[in-house]
């Protein structure tokens, strides 16, 4: 996973970009004007966004239309996935712990067996 995308998405200004692309491409002008900010600010954004591969931008007459890349998203969320696994079993054990707690009306204190 590249961190450049996860450094693009930590502002967020840049994060309420990528989610406003999420709907379909938009001009400079549109994304200043939903975000509140000045154009020159959301230029800024964009320009750092289209560095690290999250968006394209294709020039129409005077405007310069932005659209958001799913492959950077992509990649991040198959890196996440490698965590999903690991959470979900700890997920599945504490479950397991809990319905033993409820049959067997005990305390809080760990069994051996669930550690």
């Amino acid at each position: 996973m590249n961190p450049t995308t996860l450094n693009a998405l930590a502002e967020p200004n840049r994060l309420l970009i990528i989610e406003l692309l999420r709907e379909g491409p938009l001009s400079v002008g549109e994304i200043a004007e939903r975000l509140h900010l000045r154009q020159p600010q959301a230029s800024k954004h964009l320009k750092f966004l289209s560095e690290a591969g999250l968006v394209e931008v294709r020039a129409e007459a005077n405007r310069r239309i932005y659209r958001l890349r799913p492959e950077p998203l992509m990649e991040m969320d198959e890196w996440l996935e490698s965590f999903r696994g690991m959470w979900e079993e700890r997920f599945d054990r504490l479950s397991d712990y809990l319905l033993y707690l409820k049959k067997t009306g005990s305390s809080l204190k760990p069994k051996e067996e669930f550690k």
